[in-house]
């Protein structure tokens, strides 16, 4: 089977990202960028990040995760911590997430360094997740193969009855991620392909230092 997709195209002409108009702290870039997103398409998951790792098999895999928080250390996530993702991690903690805001024509692409947040974090977002999520979290063994969706079900309906006016605690193995980022970059659509893309690369001294890119 093929199909030639050769004839797809889009013109990008919606902005424009000049290094002389950024700010010296990535941060700020990515909170107004997120910010406008947001505001703008507000039926998008503007969250919604690609997260990469190198698995224990040694090769690369991607999938969607959701941020939950930034701040001018990091990037935080939550998941399983016995998920391929989680065993990926435990092995290399280097890490990449992408962000692709489509109606914006914006990406941003982040690389860094993975670690666990503190319990006491990790703990405080799970108290805030849905009732159902929670009991999610604690019934599935996430990565791992079921024999079923009926068994998967049987099992949160299980935890349900046993903690029935209960309150749940978190799972040891479920908990929140921070990506603490080396080299950040922005991607804007432009005409003719000619995107803009400025990127910032975290020095010895912990500042960083910007540069423009060719598309």
């Amino acid at each position: 089977m093929e199909k030639d997709l050769g004839h797809y195209r889009k013109a990008y002409t919606k902005s424009e990202l000049l290094i002389e108009n950024t700010p010296d702290n990535p941060f700020q870039l990515f909170k107004e960028w997120f910010n406008d997103v947001d505001l703008c398409f507000p039926d998008h998951e503007t969250n919604a990040m690609t997260l990469s790792t190198i698995g224990v098999d040694g090769y690369p895999k991607n999938r969607i995760v959701l941020l939950k928080k930034f701040t001018v250390d990091g990037f935080v996530f939550y998941t399983n911590y016995e998920s391929t993702k989680g065993k990926a991690i435990a092995k290399n903690p280097k890490v990449s997430v992408s962000f692709f805001w489509e109606g914006a024509e914006r990406q941003v692409i982040i690389r860094g360094i993975a670690e666990k947040v503190s319990d006491a974090e990790s703990d405080a977002y799970f108290n805030t997740r849905p009732r159902g999520s929670q009991l999610g979290a604690m019934a599935s063994n996430q990565s791992q193969v079921i024999v079923s969706r009926e068994s998967l079900k049987s099992k949160v309906d299980a935890l349900e009855k046993q903690y029935e006016g209960k309150t749940l605690t978190r799972p040891v193995y479920w908990g929140g991620y921070i990506i603490k980022p080396n080299v950040i970059e922005f991607w804007q659509g432009r005409p003719n392909r000619l995107h803009d893309r400025v990127d910032y690369v975290l020095g010895e001294n912990y500042e960083w230092n910007k540069s423009q890119l060719a598309p």
